[in-house]
């Protein structure tokens, strides 16, 4: 994995993103891009969660509802393995899987600052210990 460098950013870093709206994905991955990420993208929960156990990635983003099924499942490996990442929902705080309630969580739509600095603060904070 990499670290974010004494500045921040995203640079070099491999984010996992769990999207099930195409286009949405695809502006994501954009904005990503444009910070220097390399971007891994599932649009199934059964596709996120084997990914989530064996790709390397730094960080991730997690739509709450991927077609119809709680991403939960994905968030418990991820934090399994120590891997940061934030919930994207358009239903508010209260759409949050009830074991997740606080966590760092972006409302779409959200900006590309928005995304930048919530990625790079959970980042921070995991990787301070």
């Amino acid at each position: 994995m990499n670290i974010i460098g004494p500045s921040g950013g995203l640079q070099g870093l491999r984010i996992l993103v769990v999207e099930d709206e195409a286009m949405l994905a695809m502006m994501i991955e954009d904005m990503l891009m444009e910070y220097g990420c390399e971007v891994v993208h599932a649009s199934r929960i059964a596709q996120a969660l084997e990914m989530a156990a064996t790709e390397t990635v730094d960080a991730a983003l997690l739509d709450v509802n991927v077609a119809g099924a709680a991403v939960d499942p994905v968030a418990r490996e991820l934090q399994k393995r120590g891997i940061p990442f934030v919930f994207s929902t358009g239903y508010g705080a209260g759409g949050l899987p009830p074991d997740y309630r606080g966590w760092p969580t972006l409302s779409k739509p959200f900006q590309q600052e928005e995304l930048r600095a919530t990625l790079e603060q959970v980042i921070q904070v995991s990787r301070a210990g």
